[in-house]
């Protein structure tokens, strides 16, 4: 089972940017789906992007600000966020799933990941 470990987060005006890292400690490759989710405070974990293969997605709120790349080298994906607003303020979180069990599954569906990372907090201030 792959772990992860999620880095990045932090308190950011309205505007600025963060690169939020997903390091993995067992070998990642482009067999694993990595994505991207985000809880805030009373509402349903949301998934903001994915990476799988060469292919990414995002939810429509964060298209054309987040982008999210991954280094197999280095074992580890990265959503750099761009123009972040106070909407964006939340707790996120990366996951994975083996591609070998992806068939049928949903990109931004959390049910369909079995590894997770710990939470990282991300505030956007107005």
């Amino acid at each position: 089972e792959v772990q992860l470990v999620a880095s990045g987060g932090g308190l950011v005006q309205a505007g600025g940017s963060l690169r939020l890292s997903c390091a993995a400690s067992g070998f990642i490759s482009d067999d694993y789906v990595i994505g991207w989710f985000r809880q805030a405070p009373g509402k349903e974990r949301e998934g903001v992007s994915c990476i799988k293969g060469s292919s990414t997605y995002y939810t429509y709120s964060v298209k054309g600000r987040f982008t999210i790349s991954r280094d197999n080298a280095k074992n580890t994906v990265y959503l750099q966020m761009n123009d972040l607003k106070p909407d964006d303020t939340a707790v996120y979180y990366c996951a994975s799933e083996n591609l070998r069990t992806w068939w049928g599954s949903l990109w931004y569906r959390a049910q369909d990941y079995d590894s997770w990372g710990q939470g990282i907090q991300v505030t956007v201030s107005s």
